[in-house]
């Protein structure tokens, strides 16, 4: 059987695609309609207690109306859409095949650095995506994605210089710095202008990306991008921050940050589908660009080598 895959977007593939778009726009409109809800049936519970005790001598009609606008308020909040996880991707990740058979070392040490972490955990999220798994590492390890296919979501942030490269028996950790050009740019809330951000290639599935926050404080989010077969993969989200705001409005922000970036990265993730991009990582024709030495990384450690893990299991 050779080892090279041939990817083919096909129109199922597409419609596939589609709909994991689709959804992911239904769960932001879901969870922004919920969050606008609670101030308001919160504002209609205060005004019907104003209504009756403003007097000192509530009447059971205004009574009724404080209850009922209670009781919905409650309800409010317990249809939560049901988009963020309150437990790491842990327990799954343990059970993945890749994990279990020939790469049993390298889900260990995802495990181990997930469990170091586990103290600061917000949130997690999964999603099942209709593209090969590897065009996800070439996404996450190529740094001017940060740039170009996340613009909008982090408003037009800037690689000012690539630092310190340090490879690792198993991948690599490099060294960048970013710098929020707009005094506007929401990131500030929590972040100085220029901050020298972490990324860590652990191993063939499992990328870290860490960011400084304010006094000294960090946010890192675990990748995990695990095939299920040659055209698709499963992707693991978890978030982990030691800031000290509450834990709902955190997970609430990393929650709706995370939709957004995944939307913005589709499309992309679709070019590079149609690409081939198996076939470049076989051959090893790769960029030596500074921004792509993590990738690089990867090739030379792994190549051709995961391709048996992407075959169909008969």
């Amino acid at each position: 059987m050779s080892n090279a895959i041939d990817v083919q977007v096909s129109p199922g593939c597409l419609t596939d695609n589609y709909e994991v778009e689709r959804s992911l726009y239904n769960r932001i409109f879901r969870t922004a309609v919920w969050v606008i809800g609670i101030p308001v049936w919160l504002y209609g519970v205060t005004d019907r207690g104003i209504v009756a005790f403003a007097d000192n001598s509530p009447t059971v009609t205004e009574v009724s109306h404080l209850l009922l606008a209670f009781v919905i308020f409650l309800s409010w909040l317990f249809l939560k859409p049901e988009d963020t996880a309150s437990v790491s991707n842990l327990m799954a990740l343990r059970n993945h095949r890749v994990f279990t058979s020939s790469r049993q070392s390298a889900g260990q040490r995802t495990q181990k650095r997930m469990q170091e972490l586990d103290p600061q955990f917000v949130t997690s999220q999964v999603h099942t995506l209709p593209m090969p798994y590897y065009c996800q590492i070439y996404h996450l390890l190529n740094l001017k994605h940060l740039e170009d296919i996340h613009s909008f979501s982090l408003g037009n942030l800037k690689i000012l210089e690539v630092g310190e490269f340090q490879a690792t028996q198993d991948g690599g950790r490099l060294k960048f710095k970013t710098i929020l050009d707009s005094p506007l740019n929401v990131l500030r809330i929590w972040r100085d202008s220029v901050v020298e951000v972490e990324l860590t290639l652990y191993n063939p599935y499992t990328v870290e990306l860490k960011i400084p926050a304010y006094a000294g404080k960090t946010v890192s989010v675990v990748f995990n991008a695990l095939p299920l077969d040659e055209n698709n993969h499963r992707l693991y989200i978890d978030m982990y921050s030691d800031l000290g705001w509450p834990k709902p409005l955190l997970r609430f922000m990393f929650h709706m940050a995370a939709i957004l970036t995944l939307l913005e990265d589709m499309p992309y993730l679709r070019k590079l589908a149609e690409r081939n991009l198996q076939h470049l990582i076989e051959k090893q024709r790769v960029s030596r660009h500074k921004t792509m030495q993590l990738f690089d990384r990867f090739v030379d450690l792994y190549g051709a080598s995961d391709v048996a893990l992407l075959q169909p299991q008969g």
